[in-house]
């Protein structure tokens, strides 16, 4: 849309009030509300005013004014306010410059795409993410000096076949045995069909929805494959509307990788692949139907996996769900069928438009849009410099002996481990000034200052069942 088809939308939506929506850098949505008649046609320029200084990981006090300015081709009626309300992503810009700012995760996105378009190799990279969730009854957690716990409650949960619930009908799925399965087991089937509809009427192509393989209302929805930055509006989009359509129906949804213990995580299965001039370039005669690019864009992803973790599964929660036996791809290899792998090449279609590479590690914890970008830099980095993957490992990863397996490279076990390998291996992602040194930096340091250390320092409620006897 233009920014005139804007004002039309709003007029004929009888909008009153306008919420403009960004990103923090750990990849949060903020927004701030206005009433419909602030919204002229100037605002697509001038943008409004606001504080960068309380935003996480973003300005310092002393420099804290900043400039938000919605994209017109963002704007939708918001599905869930009370009075009708137009709702647009923004970019963020500085004030005395009137640059794009730095650490605004969507530039960096438009950055990225920029980048891909200036190196010849291709003019669109498509990203298909698959965003598993838990869908939970009831969250309650604290943490402070008296104390910590957390406690999660689901009626599907398969540690609730013992619990009063006037009267317990049971059809609960058991532990990792959540994967297809039909109603009343799958008890989330009408929820998750709201989610499609408002997503569809938002303008989201869905594909298919279904129950995960955990207990306890694990979901997945699957949208159609988008250009990049696009494809990270959508996620964020698609996860704002799952969290308030299970609000409005006294549930609540986590992102979180590792929720419930001893049970599989959730994953986001990350598609992608680089067209130009509406051709695809991942479709040749190599292994699995793939180009000679495509490996190299594998060789470039599996190259630069330590360093990417701590991007793309970049929270402490994350390393929880990267350990072996919850079909958690924890080793750096590829292949064509095998889910143990680090990267898929995935087989469903002889279509070269379907040809495309499947990064199995990310998490829906990212921040999509420094996720996806970092992606695409890893895997241009590979075209650019010809790196080659490897031979594929087609065996189960999990059944291969400790001499076989030594061989085979991993995934860092911590957060820690990832920082310390994306501060030895970050120069691909400076490329093009996608991300700035800065950006790393402040990632790096945040993450390592609000969360590594943070857990580090405080006492682990199991470590009183295993030590307070001592």
């Amino acid at each position: 849309m233009t920014p005139q088809e804007v004002l039309d939308l709003a007029k004929a939506n009888n909008a009153e009030m306008v919420d403009i929506k960004f990103l923090d850098l750990p990849g949060t949505w903020q927004h701030c509300t206005y009433p419909i008649s602030e919204l002229t046609e100037s605002v697509f320029k001038e943008g409004w005013g606001f504080d960068g200084s309380s935003i996480r990981g973003w300005k310092a006090i002393h420099a804290s004014d900043m400039l938000i300015i919605p994209d017109p081709t963002t704007a939708i009626m918001d599905p869930f306010t009370r009075y009708p309300t137009l709702s647009m992503v923004a970019y963020i810009y500085d004030p005395i410059t009137m640059e794009a700012y730095e650490r605004d995760p969507r530039n960096i996105a438009r950055k990225a795409e920029e980048y891909l378009k200036s190196t010849g190799i291709g003019d669109t990279a498509y990203f298909g993410p698959e965003a598993e969730f838990f869908v939970f009854d009831d969250i309650r957690y604290q943490s402070d000096q008296s104390g910590a716990f957390y406690q999660v409650d689901s009626v599907e949960a398969q540690w609730n076949t013992g619990r009063d619930e006037g009267p317990n009908l049971g059809h609960k799925p058991r532990y990792k045995e959540g994967y297809f399965p039909v109603a009343p087991t799958d008890s989330m089937v009408d929820l998750r069909g709201e989610m499609v509809m408002e997503m569809q009427n938002c303008g989201i192509h869905i594909e298919a929805h279904h129950h995960e393989v955990a207990t306890g209302g694990q979901g997945e929805i699957d949208m159609r494959f988008s250009p990049m930055k696009e494809m990270a509006d959508k996620l964020m989009l698609f996860k704002y509307i799952i969290k308030n359509v299970a609000s409005r129906n006294g549930k609540t949804v986590t992102f979180m990788p590792k929720p419930v213990w001893n049970d599989n995580g959730s994953g986001m299965h990350v598609h992608q692949s680089i067209w130009k001039n509406g051709k695809p370039l991942f479709a040749g005669d190599g292994y699995a139907g793939i180009s000679e690019m495509g490996l190299h864009y594998i060789g470039g992803i599996l190259k630069h996996s330590k360093a990417l973790a701590a991007i793309v599964a970049p929270t402490t929660n994350s390393y929880k769900r990267l350990i072996p036996g919850f079909e958690a791809p924890v080793n750096l290899a590829y292949s064509s069928r095998n889910r143990s792998a680090a990267i898929r090449i995935p087989t469903y279609s002889p279509s070269p438009k379907a040809k495309r590479i499947e990064v199995r590690y990310p998490d829906p914890s990212c921040n999509a849009y420094l996720a996806f970008s970092a992606m695409l830099l890893a895997g241009l980095d590979g075209i650019q410099n010809k790196i080659d993957p490897g031979d594929p490992l087609d065996k189960d990863i999990y059944g291969l002996t400790p001499e076989e397996l030594a061989e085979v490279p991993s995934l860092p076990a911590t957060l820690e481990e990832a920082l310390d390998a994306l501060e030895a291996d970050h120069d691909f992602l400076l490329k093009g000034d996608v991300f700035t040194q800065d950006v790393v930096d402040t990632w790096i340091s945040y993450k390592r200052e609000r969360e590594v250390d943070a857990l580090r320092q405080r006492p682990h409620p199991y470590e009183f069942t295993m030590y307070y006897d001592v």
